[in-house]
């Protein structure tokens, strides 16, 4: 549970027994219109989701799933070989109506609760920041979330998750299918291309999100990739 937080106890039936050693975190929006609604939905066993943890967007935490079972969050999903991504992961579900209901950005009350979350998350469970991922890294083709507007710079900077590359960015000019085999390589499931490619774009080149291979986008993963390999093969 988080340390130093409160929060709110509203347990979802919707768990199971995990089958794998916690490796990863997820983070989500609901997208749904109102934050009761979501939260009854992922206590719904009808449903058949659930959370471990919920943010509200006035900073409410709420537990819905205890970290050692597997929550039902991620779906048919990918990442950097994992394909049960619920076994291997923590899910946060962060309100927000989301890009059907009207997105916006999410409010510094918000995450100033994500941020100690993830942050005592990944420190007792020794998650690398390569694993700290959006729902939409993981399922590029059903997910867009939590989407472009989420501050992911705030938590690069405090070490929680990748950095945007910047500075002087090298394009290696790879050909579209090396590029691909490069994004394979650094995690994303590519049996959609172009979705994986936004995916990706949506998290590290958020001006522009159109799937399509550009300069600016190999340099990204290039650096991505080059500073994954200094750390001598260790996850990023």
């Amino acid at each position: 549970m988080p340390v130093n937080q409160e929060y709110i106890q509203t347990p979802s039936p919707n768990f199971d027994e995990r089958t794998l050693p916690i490796t990863m975190l997820v983070l989500h929006y609901t997208g749904m219109q109102d934050a009761p609604s979501a939260i009854n939905w992922l206590a719904n066993p009808e449903s058949k989701v659930s959370a471990h943890y919920v943010v509200t967007e006035d900073g409410q935490i709420i537990q819905m799933v205890d970290e050692a079972d597997r929550a039902w969050h991620a779906g048919r999903s990918h990442w950097r070989g994992i394909t049960n991504v619920n076994s291997a992961s923590i899910g946060i579900e962060i309100i927000n109506p989301g890009h059907e209901w009207g997105y916006r950005p999410f409010p510094e009350e918000q995450m100033d609760a994500v941020v100690p979350l993830v942050s005592d998350i990944v420190k007792r469970h020794g998650i690398s920041p390569g694993n700290v991922v959006g729902h939409s890294d993981i399922a590029p083709a059903r997910k867009l979330d939590p989407g472009e507007l989420f501050d992911w710079p705030l938590l690069a900077k405090l070490g929680l998750a990748l950095p945007i590359p910047d500075g002087q960015l090298v394009d290696p000019y790879w050909s579209d299918a090396a590029f691909y085999l490069a994004l394979e390589r650094f995690g994303y499931d590519i049996t959609d291309r172009a979705a994986a490619t936004r995916a990706f774009q949506r998290r590290f080149r958020t001006h522009t999100i159109d799937g399509v291979v550009d300069g600016e986008c190999r340099a990204i993963l290039f650096a991505l990739l080059l500073d994954r390999d200094r750390r001598n093969g260790n996850e990023a």
